[in-house]
């Protein structure tokens, strides 16, 4: 494989958040939404790496070869064929709006923004690396591909992956449909969200589970008026109430009054997915559904993934 050859201009990536599973979809569904992380990078001269980060978890974000948007670049430059040791320094600047572990795919945005920067430092770095490529690659660093797949590619994703591969459909989301997110201010570690989960579920919870991801995919796309029916699940969500009783109460209370809501990914976020929705005039009441410690965002369904550009 020929050498690498790196542009000396800095390239920015903006990428979405992601909401995970919708109900019954676990690590299969995700949707994108409008609410982007920045990242900014250039290779430099020497082998130092100069980081600054701003915004959401700034103070707690690793400043050296443990950040995860430099971790991605670097399994990149390692798809393309550079040596660990041949690695140039890099200057990378985060300005990060994604809160940390609450369920909108702030991993996954550091994991899709790293990898489409370290293709885009190189000439010729997208001939080598297709966005196929960028999704096998976030799914080993993710461990599971629906959130990557939806920061990558936009809109509503059904993904799929086996030992050494990732794959994604892209789902036209229906225009009806407008997104409200509910973020408490406390977080929830993916790995013990996990870690709640059982060996084995009963059989009559995964036929309807099964049964309802299908519905999902007419739901979000020709069916919304299903929504309801279609994002309820049976085999996660019940099981990690104890790490989120405020959230689980919340998303129970709404759907209840009819509203599709489920826990965003590992949580603790609750997304709901309104149908025709005025939201000058719905946004009032679902704040106060809400009550304290819940803030209450409208966030536009993201048609597109990364978005990148040279500056």
């Amino acid at each position: 494989m020929s050498r690498l050859t790196f542009r000396a201009s800095a390239y920015e990536v903006k990428v979405p958040a992601s909401s995970a599973n919708l109900g019954p979809g676990f690590d299969s569904f995700g949707l994108a939404l409008e609410k982007r992380d920045r990242y900014i990078a250039q290779v430099l001269d020497d082998k130092t790496l100069d980081i600054d980060v701003a915004g959401e978890g700034a103070e707690d974000v690793p400043r050296d070869e443990k950040n995860l948007v430099v971790k991605a670049i670097h399994k990149g430059w390692d798809f393309l064929g550079l040596p660990k040791k041949e690695y140039p320094g890099l200057a990378l600047r985060a300005l990060n709006a994604l809160p940390h572990g609450r369920g909108l795919g702030s991993s996954a945005s550091a994991i899709i923004g790293g990898l489409i920067l370290s293709r885009s430092l190189v000439v010729g770095g997208a001939d080598r690396m297709s966005d196929n490529d960028v999704l096998t690659l976030a799914t080993e660093m993710e461990g599971h591909p629906d959130n990557v797949a939806a920061a990558l590619y936009g809109g509503a994703v059904l993904s799929w992956a086996g030992d050494d591969f990732a794959d994604a459909i892209k789902l036209e989301v229906s225009p009806r449909i407008s997104a409200v997110a509910f973020i408490p201010s406390n977080n929830v570690p993916t790995s013990k969200a996990r870690k709640m989960l059982p060996e084995t579920i009963p059989h009559k919870d995964a036929v309807k589970n099964s049964i309802n991801a299908a519905l999902l995919t007419q739901a979000l796309t020709i069916r919304p008026d299903l929504l309801l029916a279609a994002t309820e699940d049976y085999v996660h969500q019940s099981y990690r109430e104890g790490a989120m009783p405020k959230s689980y109460s919340l998303m129970q209370k709404l759907r209840a009054a009819g509203v599709a809501a489920f826990i965003s990914g590992a949580g603790p976020t609750v997304l709901a997915l309104l149908v025709d929705a005025d939201l000058n005039h719905e946004l009032g009441d679902l704040v106060r559904a809400a009550g304290s410690g819940f803030e209450v965002e409208n966030l536009d369904i993201s048609s597109v993934g990364y978005q990148v550009s040279n500056i």
